[in-house]
C-alpha cells in the first residue's frame, strides 16, 4: 500500500518514528515522479536523498534531516509501506 504525501506528510511520518523507539525507524521512499524542469534545488534534494531512476524505492532512516528532504520534495515522491 502506497501513502501519498500531502500537507500531513509529517503526521504521516511520525507514525513510522514511533513504531519501535529503541532503534531509529526506517522509511521507503519511492519516486513517481520525474525531476526535469523542476528547480535546481529540487533536483539536488532528489539526488542527494539517492535516487537514480524513476520508480526506484530507498530506504533511509527517518532523521529529521531525511524528513525535511521528503517534506521538500514531497510532490515527486510517495511513501511505500
Amino acid at each position: 500500500m502506497q501513502l501519498q504525501l500531502q500537507d500531513s506528510v509529517e503526521l504521516q511520518l511520525i507514525k513510522y518514528l514511533t513504531v519501535n523507539r529503541r532503534t531509529m525507524a526506517k522509511i521507503k521512499i519511492k519516486q513517481v515522479r520525474s525531476a526535469i524542469k523542476r528547480p535546481a534545488d529540487q533536483k539536488a534534494t532528489i539526488k542527494a536523498l539517492g535516487f537514480k531512476k524513476l520508480n526506484q524505492v530507498i530506504e533511509h532512516e527517518a532523521t529529521p534531516q531525511i524528513l525535511g528532504m521528503v517534506k521538500k520534495v514531497q510532490h515527486l515522491l510517495v511513501v511505500v509501506e
